[in-house]
């Protein structure tokens, strides 16, 4: 009886902790339970990243039972590896503004913490522009020149010049998402993601297939559905920022460039930014030997393996968000040791749910891929690449959390280092010489990639435990 008022009592408390941490108050995560503030920061950053990692799934579904499924699928995985590149500057400049907000939010200076977020913007829309130009323009070009055929990449430039030519949308998501999650507000966050997914998955059928007066776009239907449902999540973004009801209170002025602001953020983001454009460039050249050695199908396989890769570990990205918050916060209030036990605490919660989904993709990949191709080449190609991913998801789980704790702190060089090692000097060279030397072909680059992450994993817990990070100014 006792031990049913106990399970009772612990239930009824987590559910409190649930609501709580959907509803999205503004909290003081410089004290009290650092187990409670993980998961209250945790909950929403991970349903954050599960429903962007969702887009991707709803595309590799809906156009992978396409009449040109391998073009179709290869155009989608091929375009998001070039998008990247976007997806690094966005998350550097929000790296930065999730660092210098959530200082700012644990020196309690709000004012300051909104005029920064608003700095980033501007620097990532400077940015940002001229990219998605080139990459509109020079689309079909960009296709061949990641392996894929001609015939496929005519195929599929339709779909990466709307991808390229909205990429904005893209920054503004990741961007104001990083804002709100440095203010500890990682509800509105994630619930912008979740506004922009139903959209998305209820546009996909209407414009791939047609329906009423609206034509069938097939692939092409895809990008427009995507990019509309993220531009509904941004304008959801906008009316919180501007309602005035949260921590930050943004006005108009707060957009007007601050160059000694700018500098800052530019300092922090800047290692940022590169740390992930290096990783991101370090997936392009894979694609490109996996398209080289194994043809169309084989790089549809590689493709579809990397999304249903990406649903899985994007939460687990979240949930590594969660450090890079309480990390800020509290170096901010000049909590040191708390800020290391929150990194402590979250890789345990982390190695818990790579755990948990390695099982899963070990044991369910085949069946999980005939849900998403009806191409059979297509189908066992992804399942051999799933199953050799797997292996190191445990050390991806604690490198994340590892590496968002360095950004969090502002510490972007370590990272950068970390990845310039870890792909350029490491994985690259291993994929090039299984895959072509060796004769592996695609299989070479699947085993290259679990051997670096567990590399760079290792390498992350040796420097955070020198403490660098713990003596950054921000």
């Amino acid at each position: 009886m006792t031990q049913e008022i106990k399970s009772d009592s612990a239930l009824t408390r987590f559910f409190a902790l649930l609501k709580q941490s959907l509803k999205g108050e503004n909290i003081d995560f410089t004290q009290g339970s650092i187990r409670r503030a993980v998961v209250l920061l945790a909950i929403p950053m991970m349903l954050e990243m599960m429903m962007e990692s969702v887009f991707a799934l709803v595309d590799l579904y809906f156009v992978g039972h396409l009449e040109n499924s391998s073009f179709a699928v290869q155009s989608v995985g091929l375009t998001e590896s070039v998008l990247s590149i976007i997806y690094s500057i966005a998350i550097g400049m929000s790296m930065a503004a999730t660092a210098v907000v959530a200082r700012r939010v644990g020196e309690k200076d709000p004012v300051s913490a909104s005029k920064a977020g608003m700095q980033a913007i501007v620097v990532a829309i400077s940015i940002n522009v001229p990219i998605a130009i080139l990459g509109y323009f020079y689309a079909t070009d960009i296709l061949m020149l990641m392996g894929s055929s001609r015939a496929a990449a005519e195929f599929g430039t339709p779909f990466m010049q709307i991808m390229m030519g909205g990429s904005f949308v893209i920054m503004l998501l990741f961007l104001f998402n990083g804002i709100f999650r440095g203010a500890g507000n990682a509800a509105i966050a994630m619930r912008s993601l979740w506004i922009a997914n139903i959209f998305n998955i209820a546009l996909c059928p209407v414009f791939i297939n047609g329906f009423g007066p609206i034509p069938a776009f097939g692939l092409t239907g895809a990008a427009i559905a995507t990019t509309i449902g993220r531009s509904i999540g941004v304008l959801y973004q906008l009316y919180n920022l501007f309602n005035g009801k949260g921590m930050l209170k943004v006005v108009a002025s707060y957009f007007i460039p601050d160059m000694e602001q700018i500098k800052a953020l530019v300092k922090i983001a800047a290692p940022g930014v590169l740390q992930f454009v290096i990783a991101s460039c370090s997936w392009i050249f894979l694609a490109e030997v996996v398209a080289t050695t194994g043809g169309d199908e084989g790089s549809a396989g590689y493709q579809s393996a990397l999304r249903i890769m990406m649903f899985f570990m994007l939460p687990a990205w979240g949930l590594s968000g969660a450090a890079a918050t309480l990390v800020g916060q509290n170096l901010g209030a000049k909590m040191v040791d708390r800020a290391e036990r929150s990194v402590i605490v979250t890789a345990k919660f982390s190695v818990a749910y790579m755990a948990v989904i390695m099982i899963i993709c070990l044991l369910a990949a085949d069946p999980l891929m005939w849900f998403f191709t009806n191409n059979a080449k297509v189908h066992d190609i992804a399942v051999e690449a799933i199953r050799i991913l797997s292996v190191g998801y445990i050390f991806y789980g604690i490198g994340m959390v590892l590496l968002n704790a360095f950004n969090g702190a502002g510490d972007t060089k370590t990272p950068t280092w970390v990845n310039f090692f870890g792909f350029w000097l490491f994985q690259i060279p291993i994929a090039f010489f299984m895959a072509k030397h060796l004769g592996w072909g695609p299989t070479g680059v699947f085993i290259a990639i679990p051997a670096a992450e567990i590399t760079m994993t290792i390498a992350s817990i040796i420097l955070f435990r020198k403490g660098r990070w713990k003596r950054v100014e921000v």
